[in-house]
C-alpha cells in the first residue's frame, strides 16, 4: 500500500515557524536506524514519510529491503510499483516533488528518508531532461559478456560509468544508451543545468553516520530478523513470479535474493547465506559512506551509537533550526 494510515492531527501552529515550510531530508547508511528516527521526528513535528531508497519502492519484496512496518505516520512511495517496470530517478524525482507539495498543502512537515544518494540529490539540485534515446538492453548477457561490454565502453570513455554501480545492469544499459544517443555520458548530462523543483533554502539536511562496527552489528542482527519474519519465503514467491532468467528486474539487486537462492538450491549452507549478506551490505554500506563524503559536505552530520542520544540531539537541532 502506497500510503498508509494517517497519525493523529496536530496543531501545525505550535511547531517552530521555520520547520513548517522545510522539507527535511534524511540519509543514512544501510541499518542505521533512519526509518526509527523518521517516525519520531514525524511525530514531534506533524510530518508524513517519503521514501528516498530506490529499492524499498517495489511491491514484491518488503522484508529484505527492510521497507518500514505500517505506522499512525503516513508513507509516500513504498511499495508502488512491481518489480518488473523501470523505475529512474528521473521518474522518482518527478513523483516525490509531487507528493511533497500535496503534503505541504495539509500544512504537514515532509520528512524524505533513505539511503539513494541519488534520490537525494535529485531532489535538491534537479535533473537534466536528457533527449529520447535508442533503448539499449544487455541483461540477456552472461556475467562474463557483461563485464566484456563494460570494458570496452570504459576504455571508449574512462568516465563512462562514473556514479554507476556496474553491478545494476540496467543503470550500466542505460549509460551505454545515452552514450550512443548522444555522445555524451550520463555524468556530462547531470552536469548540465538542471530543473529544480525546489530551492537549497527549503531543506533542512540530516545525516546518520554511525560507527562502522555499530553498523555491522547492526546489520547482522536486521538479517537475522529479516530470516525469522519470513525472507526465504519472500525470495521463493518473487523467484516464482519472475522466472524468465534472460529478463532483468532492477529488485534482482536487493542483497539477499541471490544468496538466499544459493541458500534453497543447497549450493551454500546457512552460515554462508549470512556471511555473504554481510559482506555484500557492508560493501554496499561503504559505497554510501564514500558517497556522503563526497556528495554532502553540507549536512548536519550525527554520529550518536545510542538510540535516544541520537534521537534528543536531532530533535533539539530541528527546533533550533
Amino acid at each position: 500500500m502506497e500510503e498508509w494510515n494517517q497519525q493523529k492531527n496536530l496543531k501545525i501552529d505550535s511547531l517552530p515557524r521555520k520547520i513548517k515550510k522545510k522539507i527535511i531530508l534524511l540519509f543514512g547508511p544501510t541499518a542505521s536506524g533512519k526509518s526509527r528516527l523518521s517516525i519520531d521526528i514525524a511525530k514531534k513535528y506533524n510530518g508524513e514519510i517519503l521514501n528516498a531508497d530506490s529499492m524499498q519502492v517495489y511491491k514484491e519484496i518488503k522484508i529484505l529491503s527492510a521497507r518500514p512496518d505500517k505506522s499512525e505516520i503516513r508513507h509516500h512511495l513504498y511499495g508502488f510499483i512491481s518489480a518488473n517496470n523501470n523505475f529512474s530517478v528521473g521518474k522518482w524525482c518527478k513523483l516525490a516533488a509531487k507528493k511533497i507539495k500535496e503534503i505541504q498543502k495539509r500544512k504537514k512537515v515532509p520528512i524524505v528518508v533513505g539511503g539513494t544518494g541519488l534520490y537525494f540529490r535529485a531532489l535538491t539540485e534537479g535533473l537534466v531532461k536528457i533527449p529520447k534515446v535508442k533503448k539499449i538492453d544487455y541483461s540477456h548477457l552472461s556475467p562474463t559478456e557483461r563485464w566484456m561490454i563494460g570494458n570496452h565502453y570504459h576504455k571508449k570513455n574512462p568516465t563512462m560509468f562514473e556514479g554507476i554501480n556496474q553491478n545494476d545492469i540496467q543503470r550500466v544499459s542505460r549509460a551505454i544508451s545515452v552514450y550512443e544517443g548522444t555522445g555524451l555520458t550520463l555524468k556530462e548530462w547531470q552536469n548540465k543545468e538542471n530543473k529544480k523543483y525546489f530551492n537549497s533554502s527549503d531543506f533542512i539536511k540530516l545525516c546518520l553516520l554511525p560507527s562502522k562496527e555499530d553498523l555491522e552489528k547492526n546489520i547482522k542482527n536486521r538479517f537475522n530478523q529479516m530470516l525469522k519474519k519470513g525472507a526465504l519465503h519472500e525470495v521463493r514467491k518473487y523467484k516464482k513470479k519472475f522466472l524468465i532468467p534472460a529478463s532483468y528486474v532492477s529488485a534482482n539487486s536487493i542483497i539477499g535474493i541471490y544468496e538466499i537462492g544459493l541458500y534453497q538450491q543447497k549450493a551454500i549452507t546457512l552460515e554462508d547465506l549470512k556471511e555473504r549478506v554481510l559482506i555484500r551490505t557492508r560493501q554496499y554500506a561503504k559505497r554510501q559512506y564514500t558517497w556522503q563524503r563526497g556528495q554532502m559536505k553540507d549536512w548536519k552530520q550525527f554520529s550518536d551509537t545510542n538510540y535516544l542520544d541520537l534521537r534528543k540531539k536531532i530533535l533539539s537541532y530541528l527546533s533550533k533550526t
